[in-house]
C-alpha cells in the first residue's frame, strides 16, 4: 500500500471508516465477554498443543497468559486472532470467530506479533497505514479518513516526527510504539500482544506497557497478552492465566497465580514472591546454596 497524498476516493462505507479512526468498544452487549474460549483443542503437525483450554476476557480487561516455554501461549493468541482454525471454540464480543469474515474480524481484533515482519525500506507512516487495510475495498486506495486516522494515531503516540523514517532505523522501543500505532489505526477493540517487551530493555519495557495501559483506559480497549517476565506481568494485568502442557492450570488475580508453589510446580523454578505495591514481585533464588569454603 502506498501512502499517496493525492485526492482520495471516498468509499461507500466512508462513515464507518471515519468512525474507525479511533478505537471503539465492542458494542452495547452488556455482560458479553470480549473473548470467550471454550474447550479449545489445537494440533499442529499432528502434535497436540492445546487441550481443552477455557478462557474469558471481559471488555476493558487486561489478561496476561504466562507459562513455561512450549506451553502453547502464542498458539492460544493465534487461535483467538483467527490465525488458526478453532471451530466452535472462540467467540469475540458474542460472535463465533468462524462466523466473522476476515475483514470484519480485522475491525475487531488487532495482533502485535512477537517479531512482526516489516517490508524492507518501508516508512513509519506507510506501515501504520497498513492498519487501515480492513476499510479499503479490493483494488481501492486509502481515503482521506484513512490518512487522517494514521496521522492521528502517530501524533497520539508521540511519533509525529517519525512519519518518513524507515522503520528499520528505529530503536526497539520506537518500533514497538509503531507496531502499536498500526494496531490502533486498525480501529480494533481487542489487542492481542504476544511478548510485546521481550526484546526491550527495562526502560523501554515500562514505556511500552504504560502506553498500552493508558490507551486501554482512554479508549476502552481489551488486552490479551503473553509475557515471560512474571513480575512485570503481575504489575499490569487485571487477571493472569497460567498455561502448562497445553491446558490452564491456574487463573485469577496476579496474587493468586504468582505463588511460590505454583511457580515451583509448573516452571520447576525456585523463587521468592515478595508483595509489591501493584503486584507480586518474583525473584529467582538459587535452589541449593553452595557449601561454605573450608
Amino acid at each position: 500500500m502506498s501512502a499517496a497524498r493525492g485526492p482520495a476516493t471516498q468509499p461507500a462505507d466512508g462513515g464507518d471508516r471515519a468512525r474507525a479512526a479511533r478505537p471503539v468498544t465492542g458494542g452495547d452487549r452488556s455482560g458479553v465477554p470480549a473473548v470467550e474460549v471454550r474447550d479449545l483443542h489445537v494440533r499442529l503437525d499432528g502434535t497436540p498443543i492445546l487441550a481443552g483450554v477455557d478462557l474469558t476476557v471481559a471488555p476493558g480487561e487486561w489478561v496476561t497468559v504466562i507459562g513455561p516455554n512450549g506451553a502453547g501461549k502464542s498458539t492460544l493468541l493465534r487461535a483467538v486472532g483467527g490465525l488458526l482454525p478453532a471451530p466452535g471454540a472462540v467467540s469475540l464480543f458474542g460472535t463465533p470467530s468462524e462466523a466473522l469474515r476476515r475483514r470484519d474480524r480485522a475491525r475487531v481484533v488487532a495482533t502485535v506479533a512477537q517479531s512482526p515482519v516489516v517490508p524492507a525500506g518501508m516508512s513509519v507512516f506507510d506501515y501504520v497505514l497498513l492498519g487501515r487495510t480492513p476499510y479499503i475495498a479490493p483494488l481501492g486506495r486509502e481515503s482521506a479518513a484513512d490518512l487522517a486516522a494514521a496521522y492521528e494515531v502517530l501524533d497520539g503516540l508521540d511519533l509525529a516526527g517519525f512519519h518518513d523514517r524507515e522503520l528499520a532505523t528505529l530503536s526497539g522501543g520506537e518500533r514497538q510504539r509503531v507496531f502499536l500505532a498500526r494496531a490502533l489505526a486498525q480501529g480494533a477493540t481487542l489487542l492481542l500482544l504476544d511478548e510485546p517487551i521481550s526484546a526491550l530493555d527495562i526502560g523501554h519495557q515500562q514505556e511500552v506497557l504504560e502506553l498500552v495501559d493508558r490507551l486501554r483506559r482512554e479508549h476502552g480497549l481489551t488486552v490479551l497478552a503473553t509475557m515471560h517476565d512474571l513480575s512485570i506481568a503481575g504489575e499490569y494485568a487485571d487477571r493472569m492465566v497460567l498455561l502448562a502442557d497445553g491446558r490452564v492450570v491456574a487463573a485469577g488475580t496476579p496474587r493468586e497465580v504468582l505463588t511460590e508453589q505454583l511457580l515451583a510446580t509448573w516452571y520447576r523454578a525456585t523463587v521468592r514472591v515478595i508483595p509489591g505495591a501493584r503486584g507480586p514481585l518474583v525473584v529467582p533464588v538459587r535452589p541449593h546454596p553452595p557449601p561454605p569454603p573450608r
